[in-house]
């Protein structure tokens, strides 16, 4: 395991300078290399990785998130406040039951398996989106109009509603008695505690670090151990209330920013440099979950779903910025920044056929697919746009 993690590292971070130097992305070039090295490709990442590839990915997820929080600011957050809540469902809520509806009559599925397909390739991607905005943010590039936090506030929600909506739609196959008002009341229950817990645990870690006096390494380590503990918690407490538990990671990167600020930005550059690593685990390891002959299987068929799917969610975007002093450019940067999929289609694309589902198999190869397409077209564009299209304040 050692081996393949070190081969892992120095090629992550080959492919990574290469991208850049040709003007691409430089997580397009993790991705592709995940996808070679996996085992769909040349298999060279070893079994025991592979197995903890998961885990792996949700911590180096927590990292980006917490390196978001500690980036957000009060005034920028209040400022894009009403638009980033009405980008956290209506485009997500618009795609999902458009490939819903679509899916019925293209492939013939159920509507309830049609359901299954629409909220898995509903959920945008953080893992694409945060470190993007993040950047912007760190160059000041749209910061005049808030638009790189109004993008991570709305993406940050957007996967519980998804998730949530796949869950239950799951539960309806399943023939398992699901109440459809609790589990609506859930999204919004679920955000709640996971803002609040959010708030308690930072202002905990503030405490903490007020008293005990710690070299900001070991507040960084403190603050990750923490997340990681909330976040492993969601699971077990699932059954008995929801909790959005990586809205509330992003939380206390936020609340640390407030309460601490003399401190918070020297662990968040801690985070930068951990983020080095973590990125390259998080993005090879996404590729190498993607089975590009599953991917070929869905064909035109899903590529149209796919296409139909970002038309509805594009015009939810710019329903949601209807009344925002966003210009048209501005606008379109938004609607290309909600296009990428990878983390949660890379997590849950499987889940179907794993529980017997009937199309599991299409589900799965159009979830492959959605990732193959919008991750590097959504990569490539925020990237393009960015610069171009938004005003630099620095």
């Amino acid at each position: 395991m050692a081996l393949g993690l070190a081969m892992i590292i120095l090629l992550g971070l080959t492919f990574n300078s290469l991208f850049e130097k040709i003007k691409l992305p430089g997580l397009l070039g993790m991705l592709m290399l995940g996808i070679l090295m996996g085992p769909y490709g040349l298999n060279l990442i070893n079994e025991e990785l592979l197995t903890i590839s998961a885990d792996l990915r949700r911590i180096a997820l927590i990292i980006i998130l917490l390196r978001a929080g500690l980036g957000l600011n009060k005034g920028t957050l209040n400022k894009v406040g009403v638009p980033a809540i009405k980008m956290s469902f209506i485009p997500g809520l618009l795609e999902g039951f458009t490939i819903m509806v679509i899916a019925r009559y293209l492939i013939r599925f159920s509507y309830i398996e049609a359901g299954i397909l629409g909220f898995i390739i509903a959920a945008v991607s953080p893992a694409v989106i945060v470190p993007q905005m993040l950047d912007l943010i760190n160059r000041k590039i749209g910061e005049d109009k808030g638009i790189p936090t109004l993008i991570l506030a709305g993406a940050s929600v957007d996967d519980v509603i998804a998730i949530t909506l796949f869950t239950t739609f799951l539960g309806l196959y399943g023939g398992n008695h699901i109440n459809l008002l609790r589990q609506l009341f859930n999204i919004p229950l679920s955000i709640v505690l996971g803002i609040v817990l959010g708030v308690l645990l930072g202002l905990l870690l503030v405490h903490l670090f007020r008293k005990y006096s710690m070299r900001d390494t070991n507040k960084a380590l403190v603050i990750l151990g923490t997340a990681i503990v909330f976040n492993s918690l969601e699971a077990p407490l699932e059954g008995l209330v929801p909790i959005a538990s990586l809205l509330g990671v992003m939380t206390i990167g936020f609340v640390l920013m407030e309460k601490y600020p003399e401190v918070a930005p020297r662990v968040g550059s801690k985070f930068n440099k951990i983020w080095v690593f973590a990125q390259i685990m998080l993005f090879v390891l996404v590729g190498a979950e993607v089975n590009i002959y599953v991917a070929i299987d869905s064909g035109f068929v899903g590529i149209i779903i796919i296409t139909i799917g970002l038309v509805a969610r594009s015009i939810g975007v710019l329903i949601s910025l209807a009344g925002t002093n966003l210009n048209r450019k501005e606008r379109l940067f938004c609607v290309i920044s909600y296009i990428p999929k990878a983390t949660v289609q890379a997590a849950i694309g499987a889940v179907p056929l794993a529980m017997g589902v009937q199309s599991g198999e299409v589900i799965l190869a159009i979830a492959v697919l959605s990732i193959l397409v919008t991750a590097p077209l959504g990569a490539i564009g925020i990237k393009a746009t960015g610069e171009r299209w938004l005003r630099s304040v620095g």
